[in-house]
């Protein structure tokens, strides 16, 4: 192998070494400078909630050692404190005032079912049994007092000889029936008085039936009235609690607001700082980039690599090296003419 080709291979490696060896510190001082530029960003927009204090309470942040937020509260004023214990008194008292709403309530709703069954008693009947019946009833009322004007009439007629006296009577009629029957004046006038009081209670019978489920439906809208303010009743019987219960709350909330006031500072400062810690590490990025462009490289393995891409010195450096060991006095060692065939320091070798 010509003595150039051997010094220029040598040259290549350990130029190519020193190169992988700068390559490499440079790849991690790169590393670093991106951990260091990702931790001064992170750093940039941790979560710092602010203390906050109101006259209605103070916020609370708690951080562990390695600076993160591990917990948070408030506390309230003393004088928010007062009127809370206050008002827990008052909230207990009105919900056992709730809980004896329906008792005190009860006689509503017994009023409701009684009503209730009333009315499906009226709504049983029909309108025409109940006029049926109220013609029943009234009859039965007249019937004393019919009997004894017809034996009145029927003693005078008696009296005067005009008991057997009968006029007025009328043929039968086309349709069939009967005609009216012969009777006296007064004994007609007894029995036309019968009929029109007959002809009214009908009348009257067809209005009791309506009126009768009119009166039912009445009393069923009447127990729902009173089932109504049953439960209108328990519903009020609630507001006293409601009403205290909220006004606690209401308290709660004037004394987490420093809190609130706290958190939304404190997440203001994380969008700031995100953006900061954005520049920090496009930053970080680009410098840690330089640093590895121009730190990758080493100047004397470059000089190295292009020393053993030199042809021309490498067979200038092989003549040279040649010429010296043929005048170098080696016994028992030959150098064939262009060539190292073997060992150049023989027997030392």
């Amino acid at each position: 192998m010509p003595i150039g080709a051997i010094i220029g291979g040598g040259l290549s490696l350990l130029g190519g070494s020193m190169q992988a060896d700068a390559a490499s510190e440079a790849a991690a001082q790169s590393a670093r400078s991106q951990l260091e530029a990702a931790r001064l960003a992170a750093e940039a927009a941790k979560f710092r909630p602010v203390g906050v204090t109101t006259r209605y309470g103070t916020s609370n942040f708690q951080f562990n050692p390695q600076g993160y937020l591990s917990g948070a509260g408030y506390t309230v004023s003393p004088e928010l404190q007062a009127y809370q214990n206050r008002l827990q008194g008052l909230t207990g008292r009105a919900l056992t005032q709730a809980e004896l709403a329906p008792m005190q309530y009860a006689p509503l709703q017994q009023g409701a079912q009684g009503l209730f069954g009333l009315g499906q008693q009226y709504l049983a009947k029909s309108p025409q049994d109940v006029a049926a019946q109220y013609i029943q009833q009234q009859q039965d009322l007249l019937a004393p007092g019919r009997e004894r004007q017809l034996a009145q009439l029927q003693n005078t007629l008696y009296q005067q000889g005009r008991g057997g006296l009968s006029v007025g009577a009328t043929g039968t009629r086309p349709s069939g029936t009967g005609g009216l029957g012969a009777a006296s004046p007064e004994m007609e006038a007894y029995y036309n008085a019968l009929a029109q009081q007959d002809a009214q209670l009908a009348a009257q019978a067809q209005q009791a039936g309506q009126q009768n489920v009119a009166f039912g439906t009445g009393l069923l809208g009447q127990g729902a009235g009173l089932l109504g303010q049953y439960q209108a009743g328990q519903v009020g019987a609630l507001n006293p609690f409601t009403t205290y219960l909220g006004a606690g709350q209401t308290i709660e909330q004037m004394g987490q607001q420093p809190l609130t006031l706290g958190a939304g500072l404190g997440g203001q400062t994380a969008a700031y700082g995100a953006n900061v810690g954005r520049d920090l590490l496009l930053g970080g990025m680009g410098a840690a980039e330089a640093i590895q462009k121009g730190a990758g490289t080493s100047g004397f393995g470059s000089a190295l690599q292009g020393l053993a891409e030199d042809k021309k010195l490498l067979g200038a450096a092989g003549g040279v090296l040649k010429d010296w060991w043929q005048n170098f006095n080696l016994p028992s060692t030959s150098v064939p003419s262009g060539n190292l065939t073997q060992n150049p320091f023989g027997k030392w070798g």
